[in-house]
């Protein structure tokens, strides 16, 4: 199981994949690691047909978010407002009186902390 970049509740742009989702903006609600695959507020809609149920509940026609690929997603800079490439810079802090060593998410373009 690959480790992303990536994490829930992330403001990640759609930097690959068809036309109407290319360019798009959306925070990332899911990440499925197993697939290597991140589901993306308002990214990739698909149409899904419920069967009405023995209970009464009826069926019917729903909009869901279907999950994309993580190579097809870049982390979008708070800053810049533009898609930029992830690092990782370390830091020790003091903890508790106890020294411990932090990684800390880094955006490639401008240095800021993610």
């Amino acid at each position: 199981m690959a480790k992303f970049k990536i994490k829930t509740g992330d403001l990640v742009q759609v930097i690959s994949g068809s036309k109407d989702n290319k360019g798009k903006q959306g925070k990332v609600l899911r990440v499925i690691p197993e697939t290597s695959r991140v589901v993306v507020e308002g990214i990739n809609v698909i149409t899904r047909h419920r069967k009405a149920t023995m209970q009464g509940e009826a069926g019917g026609i729903d909009k869901v978010e279907a999950p994309i690929h993580v190579s097809n997603v870049a982390l979008v800079d708070p800053e810049t407002q533009k898609p930029t490439r992830v690092g990782y810079r370390t830091e020790t802090v003091e903890r508790n009186g106890r020294q411990k060593t932090v990684r800390v998410r880094v955006s490639k373009s401008t240095g800021k902390d993610l």
